[in-house]
């Protein structure tokens, strides 16, 4: 098995057959267009009821609204379609970590990796401004913040071929049957990550639930635009959260990577 440690996303302009342009940039979105596909409606013409794979929770302490009045500005995305140019201040190897909670393995993929860029996202505000502290203190200016719903996120305001790599470490496993539709990955969230990887992405994801980890294989088996294959543990992710959680209780950490193809 190879370990995805030393260099996790293609250096700027490898492995890119659709560039065009010499200095790697992405295809900007048309003014007053957004960069999803086709809306999905209903024959009534609503929208389809989005199945949501969180739960929102609490209020706001005042040391988070302190933390993102200070130090958010820097690190939120604007409103709008996603300019990865104008979000980072370059153009560079883009990942985006979905889930990233407080933001502890971002932070160190940030520090691991200065020459690549990378956006974590997450539905708890009190985590992004933990995360925001604590992305401070490490010194690491090539990593941005956006809170919400990371499909509606890549749906209405990511264009086609934006990331290099996904990472979703210890997703919620929905263990309860009834709750399976809840699991992000789906096929269509798959299909959904397969339109804003660049060619030759890939997906990281870890999880310490056995079902889960088979679950995402049984997805992908079924999945036109990605293979699946088990790795060794990235070795610049801190051991921490769930997964020092999991380990003391004595389960195995499933590491797997999701290539995308064709």
């Amino acid at each position: 098995m190879t370990e995805e440690t030393e260099n996790p996303v293609p250096a700027a302009g490898e492995g890119r057959p659709d560039e065009s342009a010499p200095d790697g940039a992405r295809t900007p979105v048309p003014p007053g267009r957004t960069a999803s596909a086709t809306p999905i409606t209903l024959p009534d013409g609503r929208a389809p009821k989005r199945v949501r794979s969180f739960v929102r929770r609490g209020r706001l302490s005042a040391l988070t609204l302190e933390r993102l009045e200070t130090l958010g500005p820097e690190r939120a995305l604007p409103e709008g379609p996603f300019d990865p140019a104008a979000a980072f201040g370059r153009r560079a190897p883009l990942v985006l970590e979905i889930g990233c909670g407080h933001g502890h393995a971002a932070i160190a993929y940030a520090a691991a990796f200065p020459e690549h860029d990378i956006l974590a996202m997450d539905v708890h505000t009190p985590g992004l401004a933990r995360m925001l502290a604590e992305a401070e203190a490490a010194g690491v200016p090539n990593l941005r913040i956006e809170q919400g719903d990371a499909v509606v996120f890549l749906e209405e305001r990511v264009a086609d071929a934006t990331f290099d790599a996904i990472h979703l470490f210890f997703p919620d496993p929905w263990r309860k049957k009834k709750h399976t539709k809840r699991r992000f990955v789906s096929p269509t969230n798959l299909d959904l990550l397969a339109r804003v990887l660049r060619p030759g992405g890939h997906v990281l994801v870890a999880t310490d639930q056995d079902f889960y980890a088979a679950h995402v294989l049984g997805e992908v088996a079924a999945h036109p635009r990605f293979t699946a294959r088990r790795i060794e543990r990235p070795s610049w992710r801190p051991g921490e959260g769930f997964e020092a959680k999991g380990i003391a209780a004595g389960r195995t950490i499933n590491e797997l990577r999701l290539d995308l193809v064709g």
